[in-house]
């Protein structure tokens, strides 16, 4: 993405760069190529099963005479009580033979009861991480396991079969080809969520299916806090025969009122049917059905309930859309006889319709030379080459270059509806499209595919909610918007893509592709609460929502069609009720946020790039001499050695440790940007150990590794899905190993989506093998997170003891990145619609459970004006993580660059940020204690306010802080919608806000936002803890004494936190070193504040924390006397205050007190 760093790569080449060549790509559009990025139409598993286009191929039947109960026992077919084995799914790891169910008759069922735990046809049994065994699977045994039977008269396997030719007969397997078998596993956690894992049934060893499908639980779940509901407290209820006579349920209590259950069930869910065809599985925790599950068998579909009988509808609902779908890996080699010379065969079902399939053969590589023999030194980020000659490849015009051209091409080819809705055209009339099964091509990218057609997916419908969140990371609205809909009424043509990617210069109000994402859908409704899916697959994944309005009795409610290229069916339900039990459910799932070091939230100042040590040390003194706060200063790729990472340029960095430790002296440190591609060069130190110890991705065959192109020309990109490369990563951050870190030194990882500037879309082939075998396609979107994992790891082990706080920055993520560091928006421009779009981007990263994320303040591509850089910097002080960036063709803007004045105003933004950090460092803090996001949407925080659901220009900090930031050009007021079950306090005035109206709504009210003004309330109830003095880094704050601000609620009562802890090492972990000060207020009790305090352990070491000042808002009357009262002091001693009728307002001056103390100061 950068024009000069391209001229210098070519200029270290020995290129002559010709002068015209310089001036025909300087007025290049910056602008997202969006021919380079691929469409769900141009995406053949997307194309395939959009809009229900595969599903005749697809009914699912849960075989009632499948059913065990691994942990409690049951009636096996051979009357022997079944269990569960070791790390088996779906019962496969079991141990004992499962006989033939003789009153089966030997049909399909015997064939699938032969198999259920795991044996194969011939009777024998597979155990433990055999090829019956899943030894990926981490997490609570299953408590219900079953097999699905797809008893669909046309199957895909079948369609393969007939596309390829007809299969022969040699193998005793062979009729049973097409029979498309699957494992069924319910896993129930104590805290209400329930898992629903579907698998492939294996096969003997050297068939496709020989072996589990490659999973990453072990990589991305939080297993020691996945704890299973312990079976006691599990009722089954059915009244299916086959089901009751297997699980013995006759006699045993769970047998009993079962047809009332599912009558009342069935009710609730507004369905209809014989009673036999359900199962439900009771649960919850503490002697309490709190949840309850009910399976239908045919067609297969879930209902997930609370265990209320209010009549509400189920929370979630999955696979009642007839879009459940799992291609089994299958042969691809049949013979071709009865198919003459090979031609296109056509699809027959006793003449039901008559289908042309298209030509599927694979094409040969080309073997054409289209630079016209001359020599590539480079890659642009576009994927065209760079000649020696100072050249570029021109796009060939049979490429797509429009938007426009590329759908009118793709939906005429492949008889797309455009995404006009779910009607189907007759099955006579329609085409199975077979395209890209086996072979796919996209540009000049070829995808072998040699596993075939793997996808899955499935249909999930929230009844009675409007209201769907997640799908993190879309430059759009933190609400999801619609993608198909009746008669064409959708927002968006394309679905939300899932698939991490380098996008230079994104567009906004989009579904395509960013950087990170997180498969996590959230639901907020009035009358289900709040409950979650979390689709856990890595691979690319789109995701189509719609909505459907309320038809009589039937509720309205929002769909969401999943479907990935590979992986398997792993489905999360997340139970709620409420956003704060919801986050607690997902952080038990995928881990907690750690504790930050405190200097990582003050303010970073970045660019790229800061040129050499003499431009560190102004821009450092500048902020000195501005009395301007910041805490670390970052350098981006220029400052390596060629970009050699953990290396540095010796001409412009001679000296990197001295320069380290003059910021460290001063309370600052410093980040350097590390990436994960490795340049190809013999002689540097981290690419020859990495090739010698065989760490590197592999190229298809598994043979050679991976080229690719990136920053530094020719690349090697190291395997971060094997412990053994993370581990060695880790150890490259060694002082020893890393010339010229200190302790002050931490670290940026970017393009690690990876992004490789001439691989597809700008990142790898999917066929690329890691160092197990496993494609690149199976963990594609987990390579940024597992770098960063590395990372992060790596900067704790370089210390003794491993007991510093680590912190880094990473681009690229997934469900479990909040356990690595802090994420960032990527490439923003500086524009006022960057900064408007930027904060329902934070947001739904949060709704993601990524709280330390923040957006390039100023934008990152071009120039921003005075007014723009203030309110940036204005909002950026309210958001969790805050940097000032600028690409190196941009001006500079450190803060003194728009005059005095309006340095005046971002200081005085800053100001307020680190007047906050005490209050920041305790949401932070208690984000990781609870899952709750650190940045609210309003909803979050009231959700039983509706008219908030959809607001996504104003959040919460924490539940006490609520802010507006301003991003249209020359406002002068805003509209707040302030909740009004609360009291609201303007920070600046500390004046109660005028508010009427019921306290279950909101109202809108107008203020004033000059330039000097970011609108910031309070909420009344609250205390909220600030240092005021003005310091030029956290570090040196450390000592500082704190201000509390006592917001007064129509109850006259408030309440809050403080944390404290040494904000930089692993004490509070390790020592149980913190303190915890609660803090209460009850004007009506005659207490103006209390203090409760919690130490960590009797030896904890901590520093006195003094409180200074007490100011309260919204008194009533002037107190004639406050008098302090603590244990070690006898007597009452009379506080000093000011109060001011006028304004409500009450200062408590000096009162002499710790915040690690407990006190009382009464009235």
């Amino acid at each position: 993405s950068s024009i000069i760093n391209t001229l210098l790569l070519l200029a270290s080449h020995g290129t002559t760069i010709a002068l015209p060549f310089v001036a025909s790509i300087l007025p290049l559009a910056m602008a997202v190529d969006r021919s380079k990025f691929r469409t769900c139409s141009q995406t053949s598993f997307c194309r395939r099963h959009r809009h229900g286009k595969s599903k005749r191929l697809y009914d699912y039947k849960l075989l009632g005479e499948s059913v065990t109960m691994p942990n409690r026992g049951g009636v096996g077919d051979d009357g022997a009580a079944a269990s569960i084995g070791g790390g088996g799914d779906g019962g496969a790891g079991a141990a004992g033979v499962v006989s033939e169910d003789k009153s089966s008759g030997g049909g399909l069922l015997s064939k699938f009861s032969r198999k259920l735990m795991g044996g194969r046809d011939d009777g024998t049994n597979n155990s433990g991480g055999g090829a019956g065994g899943d030894t990926y699977i981490r997490g609570p045994s299953p408590v219900f396991t079953a097999r699905l039977a797809n008893v669909a008269p046309f199957t895909s396997t079948a369609l393969t079969a007939q596309a390829y030719g007809n299969c022969n007969n040699n193998s005793p397997n062979d009729g049973n080809r097409f029979e498309e078998e699957l494992n069924l596993a319910v896993h129930l956690h104590e805290d209400g969520v329930a898992r629903i894992r579907i698998t492939e049934v294996l096969d003997d060893g050297g068939a496709v299916r020989s072996a589990p499908r490659w999973t990453s639980d072990e990589l991305v779940l939080n297993e020691k806090e996945m704890i299973g509901v312990k079976e006691e407290s599990v009722r089954v209820l059915s009244v299916n025969p086959s089901i009751q006579e297997k699980l013995a349920l006759n006699d045993r209590e769970d047998g009993n009122n079962a047809e009332a259950a599912i009558t009342s069930l069935t009710k609730r869910a507004n369905i209809s049917g014989p009673k036999e065809n359900y199962v439900v599985l009771s649960y919850g925790g503490s002697g309490k059905e709190q949840w309850q599950l009910m399976l239908q068998l045919e067609p297969f579909a879930v209902y997930f309930f609370r265990a209320d009988d209010n009549g509400s509808p189920p929370m979630i609902v999955a696979g009642t859309g007839g879009l459940t779908h799992f291609e089994v890996r299958r042969d691809k080699e049949c013979s071709t006889t009865g198919s003459a010379g090979g031609e296109k065969r056509k699809l027959t079902e006793k003449d039901a319709f008559d289908v042309d399939l298209g030509d599927d053969e694979e094409e040969e590589e080309e073997d054409v030379d289209r630079h016209g023999g001359k020599e590539i030194v480079g890659y642009w980020e576009d994927g065209l080459a760079i000649y020696a000659d100072g050249t570029r490849e021109e796009k060939r015009d049979s490429e797509i270059t429009s938007e426009e051209g590329a759908e009118e091409v793709d939906n005429k080819e492949f008889g797309m509806d455009m995404g006009e809705g779910r009607e189907q055209r007759r099955l006579d009339e329609e085409d199975f499209d077979t395209e890209g099964m086996w072979d796919e091509r996209f540009g000049d990218h070829h995808d072998s595919k040699p596993y075939g057609p793997m996808s899955v997916g499935m249909e999930l419908t929230f009844p009675a909610s409007n209201h769907l969140f997640g799908l993190p990371e879309h430059a759009s609205s933190t609400q999801l918007k619609t993608t198909v809909g009746n008669e064409g009424h959708h927002y968006y043509k394309e679905p939300y893509r899932l698939y991490n990617l380098d996008v230079f210069e994104y567009e906004l109000d989009e579904t395509m592709a960013l950087y990170g994402h997180i498969p996590l859908v959230v639901s907020q409704s009035m009358k289900t609460g709040t409950a979650g899916a979390f689709w856990f697959n890595p691979t690319e994944t789109f995701v189509d929502i719609e909505e459907t309005p309320k038809v009589g009795n039937v509720e309205n409610s929002s769909k969401t069609h999943f479907m990935s290229e590979s992986g398997i069916m792993d489905l999360f339900l997340l139970p709620g009720p409420d956003p704060s039990a919801l986050y607690g459910q997902y952080a038990r799932l995928t881990g907690r946020m750690p504790l930050p070091p405190m200097f990582s939230l003050g303010y970073h100042q970045c660019r790229w790039n800061y040129r050499d040590e003499a431009d560190v040390y102004q821009v450092h003194s500048k902020f000195e001499e501005l009395d301007y706060p910041y805490d670390v200063l970052w350098l981006d790729i220029e400052h390596t050695d060629g970009k050699r990472y953990f290396t540095w340029d010796s001409k412009t960095f001679p000296h990197p440790e001295d320069m380290q430790k003059k910021l460290g002296g001063d309370g600052r440190r410093m980040v350097t940007i590390i990436d994960p591609h490795i340049k190809r060069d013999n002689n540097y130190y981290i690419h020859k150990e990495a090739t010698a110890l065989g760490l590197y991705i592999k190229d298809k065959k598994g043979e050679k590794d991976f080229d690719g192109w990136c920053w530094p020309g020719s690349s090697s990109y190291l395997d971060f899905t094997t412990e053994k490369v993370r581990g060695w990563w880790a150890d490259q951050f060694q002082y020893s190993k890393y010339k010229g870190s200190t302790p002050e030194l931490f670290t940026w990882n970017d393009m690690n989506e990876p992004s490789v500037f001439n691989g597809p879309e700008v990142s790898m082939q999917k066929d690329l093998l890691n160092l197990d075998k496993c494609e690149h396609r199976e963990w594609h979107n987990l390579y940024g997170m597992l770098f960063h994992r590395s990372t992060s790891e790596g900067l704790i082990k370089r210390n003794e003891g491993h007991n510093v706080r680590p912190f880094v920055l990473s681009r690229s993520f997934f469900a479990g990145s909040q356990r690595y560091g802090a994420i960032w928006t990527g490439d923003n421009e500086a524009k006022w619609s960057h900064l408007k779009i930027s904060a329902p981007m934070l947001l739904g990263l949060n709704v993601g459970a990524l709280s330390f994320v923040g957006a390039d303040v100023g934008g990152f591509f071009g120039n921003t004006d005075a007014e723009l850089m203030t309110r940036w910097m204005q909002a950026g002080a309210y958001q969790p993580f805050f940097r000032g960036h600028a690409h190196h063709d941009a001006k500079r803007r450190e803060p003194w660059m728009f005059g005095d004045e309006t340095m005046v105003l971002l200081r005085r933004a800053a100001m307020a940020r680190y007047a906050l950090l005490p209050y920041w460092y305790t949401v932070f803090w208690q984000a990781g204690v609870s899952g709750m996001p650190v940045m609210r949407t309003m909803w979050m925080q009231y959700p039983k306010i509706a008219e908030l659901y959809s607001v996504d220009d104003q959040y919460l900090i924490g539940s006490d802080l609520l802010v507006k930031p301003v991003t249209s050009a020359g406002a002068t007021t805003s509209d707040i919608q302030f909740p009004l079950s609360d009291c609201w306090y303007d920070v600046d005035t500390m004046q109660q806000m005028n508010l009427k109206g019921d306290a279950d709504s909101a109202v809108s009210m107008t203020v004033g936002s000059h330039i000097d003004k970011i609108p910031v309330y309070q909420r009344g109830g609250s205390i909220i803890p600030r240092k005021l003095r003005l310091r030029r880094s956290s570090h040196l704050m450390m000592n500082d004494p704190y201000t509390l601000y006592v917001a007064l609620g129509r109850d006259l009562k408030a309440d809050g936190t403080l944390y404290m802890d040494d904000e930089t090492t692993f004490d509070h972990e390790k020592r149980q070193d913190f303190g915890v000060a609660s803090f209460t207020s009850s004007w009506g009790d005659n207490i103006a504040i209390q203090n409760s305090v919690h130490i960590g352990s009797e030896d904890a070491t901590t520093h006195d924390r003094i409180v200074e000042r007490i100011v309260v808002m919204g008194v009533p009357t002037e107190p004639r006397v406050i008098n302090l009262k603590s244990p070690d002091s006898p007597e009452p001693t009379s506080m000093e205050f000011q109060y001011d009728g006028s304004s409500k307002l009450l200062v408590i001056r000096k009162p002499g007190v710790s915040a690690l103390d407990e006190w009382t100061m009464e009235l």
